[in-house]
């Protein structure tokens, strides 16, 4: 009873996430003008669209400017950090790592702001450089969880013993730790890049017209025509999204056996 009652349970509640996916991705294939049940016939005329429409098709592009160069920086800025706190002994060590987290908890509203007047100061308003570090911002502290996730799991004595062989620090960590700690960086570039496809507050603080990307586009339109495009662009990003999440835990399950 009580394992029937958890299966049903999760069931309910996996439905109740997927529900407004299921109710509003479908519009993406109407032939319709309008977000509006029952479809009248099938089409992939929004689709072609967002390829045709210059707005369309320069917010994809953008955003995966800027996706992957957020996923960059904020995986090896992270992954510095993670090292670091990873040590104990380091002062204040628990202060440090939850200074890294605070992105997580501070409204986007007031981080926006607050980039906006930084930015303008330092001449980086309206540019890809300042997208991308206001989503490296947010995207960090999602990178620092994941890969000191992935360090504690490690035993130091496998890095302790390969520095008793002769192997350097940089070498033990370059052969030993990257490799062990693999599957949560991989998880942290995964995160990083969906994280900054996602994002609209900060974009709306710090981007200019031609740093539009494709969630921005999104809010956009919907303030000022709801269209089935949008449910297009949003299959497209769930898809690009899950997509993404699939080939990084294939990557890192492929790398088990050689961590063995």
């Amino acid at each position: 009873m009580t394992t029937s009652f958890k299966i049903l349970f999760s069931i309910a509640v996996i439905a109740f996430l997927i529900a407004p996916l299921v109710a509003i991705l479908p519009l993406a294939f109407t032939s319709s003008v309008f977000l509006t049940y029952p479809i009248p016939a099938w089409s992939m005329r929004w689709f072609g669209e967002l390829v045709t429409a210059d707005a369309w098709s320069r917010s994809i592009i953008n955003s995966l400017i800027v996706g992957f160069g957020t996923t960059a920086v904020s995986l090896t800025l992270g992954t510095a950090a993670s090292l670091g706190l990873r040590h104990r002994m380091l002062f204040l060590s628990g202060a440090l790592k939850t200074l890294f987290l605070l992105p997580m908890v501070v409204p986007a509203v007031v981080l926006g702001v607050g980039m906006q007047v930084l930015f303008v100061r330092l001449g980086i308003a309206n540019s890809y450089i300042g997208v991308i570090v206001a989503h490296t911002v947010v995207a960090i502290p999602f990178v620092v969880v994941s890969v000191s996730a992935a360090l504690a799991g490690i035993d130091k004595r496998v890095e302790l013993a390969a520095q008793s062989l002769g192997a350097s620090p940089a070498t033990a960590l370059r052969r030993i730790t990257f490799p062990l700690a693999m599957p949560g960086i991989i998880s942290g570039a995964v995160l990083a890049f969906a994280t900054s496809l996602d994002e609209v507050v900060l974009t709306l603080f710090v981007a200019g017209p031609n740093q539009r990307t494709l969630a921005r586009q999104m809010f956009s339109t919907i303030r000022e025509n709801i269209s089935p495009a949008i449910a297009a662009a949003a299959l497209i990003l769930i898809a690009g999204t899950v997509v993404i999440g699939l080939i990084g835990i294939v990557i890192a399950k492929g790398r088990k056996p050689c961590e063995a």
